[in-house]
């Protein structure tokens, strides 16, 4: 069990946390959630150690272990992967480590043989015949594959790294496990095993996701962080958003209720104080008039940004046709004939483990790349819009935001764009930003009001949920749910693919799959194989 007691966190003038009171106990998963800049991650460094509290306390259970997932990737270059796993448990590296050298000793002193005697006792305790093959089967699960399992770190690709530093957090069965993006670069497949190891997991988890899907498929529980506090709720993700959906409604109802009663009382007793019959009635009414009070409706700090793409007209019977397509990039073959047309209503997610044959892909329809052979043909009504995944060479030029959007499309008047970019959560001062300082996600705000402005009735876009937090996703989803025109995407988010996209085409090393279905379904099907 980890509580946290009247912690406050004050950083100059900025409270960021003030006077929070919450038990995590054994059992259940604690999704941590809130708006960009709330302090999610600031608070696992709270609890974990990292960062000092100003006020309050941080108290865990005497004896218990917790494990947190490093976010340096490159922190173990030096290291094997079986001993950076290990390190998950440091007493048990730690122990390891000193029967090493002890047995290197070329001369065995009775000290020695006491000291082991002690260490062998204590790792047998710790489960330490059975580490190795515990962080084998931790990597096997992740698809960390074996022949890099005693490779140093740097070694590796990146793409491993990431399940490397999770089984690591993962191993020894923690008590308390905190999880800052666990999902992050993973895989389907090892996605879905994470999902399932937290959901049998009986100790402690805390955990921040912007993946909707992943926090509802694990959390027990939803721990909001809003004005500094955090109020814990019981269920998942969704039954969190739906509760305070309607919570919200029925406070405002009720006050509505009540203020009609206001004005109904104070209209009687206007009418009838003076009234000598009526005066007593008008006194009782004054009372009842007195007691009532409206609830405080405290906003949410979130903003959701207005995404709603509107195609300037609609497209024409013949929309895109692509014909074996073929490309290699560094003497790897991306694309291998890949072939499919666009029809009416398609909303197509390409999926697959290579996100290079993706973006590839996405770059040769847009010109930004030539295939080696094959054909791209465009119908003739059709104005594409594209996001690219690598929006860099769009943040160059020393300009403004306004400067950047009225840039492309020859708008001056700085009336039209403040409105427009108010909704897209650039308001006041913040349309003065220079858009290369831009963080990511204020980056993603920027194209997509660029695509929206383009009014295309073709989109392309290239995981366009990296950096966005849940309020932008939730906002993107929904825009591209109703979006009447015709749609090719990549994503990682398995909630976001599965509400927009109706039909699936996994690129392959030997060609591709193409289906007619919704990803779940896709998913369904593909785990008979």
């Amino acid at each position: 069990m980890i509580q946290v007691n009247n912690v406050t966190l004050t950083f100059g003038k900025r409270t960021l946390f003030e006077d929070v009171n919450i038990k995590f106990t054994p059992g259940n998963c604690y999704g941590l959630i809130g708006a960009n800049g709330a302090g999610k991650s600031t608070f696992l460094k709270l609890l974990s150690g990292e960062i000092e509290t100003t006020h309050g306390d941080i108290v865990i259970t005497k004896g218990e272990r917790m494990a947190v997932l490093k976010q340096d990737h490159y922190a173990y270059d030096n290291e094997k992967v079986m001993d950076v796993v290990i390190m998950g448990n440091a007493r048990l590296y730690q122990i390891m480590k000193e029967k090493e050298e002890l047995y290197s000793h070329t001369e065995f002193t009775d000290a020695d043989g006491i000291r082991l005697g002690n260490l062998e006792a204590e790792f047998a305790e710790l489960n330490g015949w059975e580490a190795e093959s515990e962080a084998s089967e931790l990597l096997n699960n992740l698809g960390v594959e074996e022949k890099f399992h005693y490779e140093l770190m740097k070694d590796i690709p990146n793409n491993q790294k990431v399940k490397v530093l999770l089984a690591q957090a993962l191993f020894g069965n923690p008590d308390i496990l905190l999880l800052d993006e666990p999902t992050n670069n993973l895989d389907i497949d090892a996605i879905n095993w994470l999902e399932e190891f937290l959901i049998n997991f009986e100790n402690t988890v805390i955990v921040v996701s912007h993946d909707r899907h992943f926090l509802n498929k694990v959390c027990t529980h939803i721990a909001d962080i809003d004005y500094g506090k955090i109020k814990l709720y019981i269920g998942n993700y969704d039954f969190w958003y739906e509760s305070s959906q309607l919570a919200l409604k029925q406070m405002k109802e009720s006050n509505k209720k009540k203020e009609e009663k206001i004005k109904e009382l104070q209209a009687f007793i206007a009418r009838f104080s003076a009234n000598a019959s009526k005066s007593r009635q008008a006194t009782s009414r004054k009372k009842i008039l007195e007691k009532i009070e409206l609830d405080e409706i405290i906003p949410s700090s979130r903003k959701y940004p207005f995404i709603d793409f509107k195609p300037e007209r609609p497209s024409g019977k013949e929309i895109l046709m692509v014909t074996k397509l073929n490309k290699t990039i560094d003497g790897k073959k991306v694309l291998n004939n890949v072939s499919f047309t666009v029809q009416k209503g398609d909303k197509i997610a390409f999926v697959g483990s290579n996100d290079i044959a993706k973006t590839t892909l996405f770059k040769i329809l847009m010109g930004e790349l030539e295939a080696d052979s094959g054909h791209v043909t465009w119908g003739k009504t059709i104005t594409p819009s594209y996001y690219p995944q690598d929006n860099s060479k769009y943040f160059v030029k020393d300009e403004n935001i306004m400067e950047w959007i009225g840039s492309f499309y020859n708008i001056d008047d700085e009336t039209i764009l403040r409105g427009f970019l108010g909704r897209m959560l650039f308001s006041g001062d913040d349309v003065y930003k220079k858009v290369p300082v831009l963080s990511g996600g204020e980056r993603a705000r920027c194209m997509f009001s660029k695509c929206m402005l383009e009014q295309g009735n073709f989109l392309i876009l290239d995981e366009p949920t990296n950096h966005l937090d849940l309020e932008s996703i939730t906002s993107l989803n929904n825009g591209l749910i109703k979006y009447p025109g015709e749609l090719i995407f990549s994503s990682h988010d398995h909630q976001f693919t599965e509400t927009i996209a109706n039909r699936i085409i996994e690129l392959t090393d030997g060609g591709f799959i193409d289906r007619k279905t919704t990803y779940d379904e896709y998913l369904k099907e593909r785990s008979k194989k």
